[in-house]
């Protein structure tokens, strides 16, 4: 019978500690490699010719137009026919990268396209470079406007996190759906599970709406 057994958590303590340790791991790397891979995907769409755009268009299409389940299912599962074949936990990593790369990169191209070309054009006349212009002018008009969207995507992400609990990743979800089904303490584990994101995800909002403002008050400052 399933049971309230609150003392479940404290039996389990040094899983369920673990649990929260890959999760966070998980979702740091795959944060770290998703931005860097989408903002590399944003420069080649808006620097390099109209069939590598097109090609990088359609990979961010269809990465934001199929759930990150599917995808998953597709990496891990139907990986091995193509000769890929990858452990749980490489395999978690990379899906949710290749899946937050799609979404940074959108984000980026948006955050490119929202600084005035004649800005640009001044930087260039004034004798910096393209990596100068990128670094001292477009990235810090940008970051002011693509801020609010990069955090809401890594929070997603790290709620994006539980689904790797489907391909047998030890994350906190999988732990806890564990010790539920061992113990039948359902409430307990999934209680704890559901007050572990969500008070993660509301320090994360807070920390992203502090960071936004300290941004803005340092162009402010910079002006």
């Amino acid at each position: 019978m399933m049971t309230a057994d609150f003392h479940v958590l404290l039996d389990y303590s040094g899983e369920i500690v673990a649990g929260v340790e890959l999760t966070f791991l998980v979702w740091i790397v795959s944060v770290v490699l998703g931005l860097l891979l989408g903002f590399i995907l944003a420069i080649f769409r808006t620097g390099l010719p109209a069939l590598v755009s097109v090609i990088i268009d359609l990979y961010v299409m269809i990465i934001r137009g199929t759930p990150f389940l599917v995808q998953l299912f597709l990496l891990y599962y139907g990986g091995p026919f193509v000769g890929l074949i990858l452990p749980p936990l490489t395999a978690g990593i990379l899906g949710l990268t290749i899946h937050a790369s799609a979404y940074f990169a959108e984000i980026f191209r948006s955050g490119f396209y929202s600084v005035p070309a004649g800005q640009i054009e001044a930087a260039a006349m004034s004798g910096l470079t393209k990596s100068q212009t990128l670094l001292r002018v477009t990235l810090p008009q940008m970051m002011v406007v693509i801020f609010p969207s990069l955090i809401n995507m890594v929070i997603i992400l790290l709620k994006e996190t539980a689904v790797l609990s489907v391909i047998t990743v030890s994350e906190l979800t999988a732990t806890l759906s564990t010790i539920g089904s061992v113990t039948f303490a359902y409430i307990p584990t999934l209680g704890f599970l559901a007050l572990f994101y969500w008070v993660s995800l509301e320090m994360l909002s807070a920390a992203g709406r502090a960071a936004e403002a300290w941004i803005g008050r340092h162009l402010a400052h910079q002006e």
